[in-house]
């Protein structure tokens, strides 16, 4: 799956195609001359990303505005797929709100579940069910390193990621029968509008923030090859040490610490 020679002309699905790592995906895709179908809630900003990427790469996009949170937001994207050559799916989209759990409302819990784990399902789903009988497939879901170990103030995000580990590793097996390679990218923080507006205190400089395009270039390198992908040597070597040196209780107490000076605001004060 390193060479995407056979894929050329032919279409993938990008989940979130507008901004941040999904906007990265779209371009790193478009790059390999492959069409692509952009689904995101943004308009104005997936037009735009759309109209460059033509210009640039003289592929050709099709856009769907659609809140994936939606219960009905699979079935809408993937109308568009049964009429064309679709070999990839990719799904990027997730709400991270960055909160203590309590102030969190049953509404934005629903979010949390749809989002990240209820449409992703369905849409591979659906994917799996069209291109089973097809020489070469690819799926990749877009997760956290906060799925392995969970960090405090993001509980129900962490929670879902880690669904989305366990979830594509599983099929990334059972889906071997059918050539379809699925890999699931960790990533640790990166550098989106998404991960900024959380508002984290990174006095001085930013250290092990990922830029969304190498992101982006890592999960499409492995696919095919790994089934899980942690971007980024750094991430690598203080996940292996968290995860194979510490027992877990040390290790999740280094990650709550950490969060904890990310997130100052929301420390315990004691009198």
């Amino acid at each position: 799956m390193k060479d995407f020679t056979n894929w050329q002309g032919k279409w993938a699905l990008i989940a979130g195609a507008a901004e941040g790592i999904g906007a990265a995906f779209t371009s790193a895709v478009a790059a390999k001359k492959m069409n692509i179908i952009m689904v995101d809630i943004r308009e104005s900003s997936m037009n735009e990303l759309s109209a460059n990427v033509k210009r640039i790469y003289g592929i050709s996009t099709i856009q769907i505005v659609q809140d994936l949170s939606e219960e009905d937001a699979w079935k809408k994207c993937m109308e568009a797929v049964k009429t064309l050559d679709c070999c990839l799916l990719i799904y990027v989209p997730a709400y991270s709100a960055v909160k203590l759990f309590l102030d969190n409302t049953p509404a934005e819990l629903d979010k949390f579940i749809n989002l990240n784990c209820r449409t992703p399902m369905k849409m591979v789903l659906d994917f799996t069910r069209k291109v089973k009988d097809e020489k070469q497939s690819g799926i990749i879901l877009m997760s956290s390193l906060a799925g392995l170990i969970g960090p405090q103030f993001t509980s129900p995000y962490a929670a879902t990621k880690a669904f989305n580990i366990i979830f594509g590793e599983a099929i990334s097996h059972e889906f071997k029968r059918y050539h379809i390679a699925v890999t699931v990218c960790c990533a640790g923080p990166v550098s989106t509008p998404s991960y900024w507006s959380s508002q984290p205190d990174h006095p001085g400089k930013h250290p092990n923030i990922l830029d969304p395009d190498f992101v982006a270039e890592s999960a499409l390198k492995k696919l095919g090859r790994k089934a899980i992908c942690l971007p980024g040597w750094k991430n690598r070597l203080i996940f292996y040490f968290l995860t194979r040196f510490l027992p877990r209780k040390i290790a999740a107490s280094l990650v709550n610490g950490a969060m904890v000076k990310r997130y100052p605001q929301f420390k315990i004060k004691t009198l």
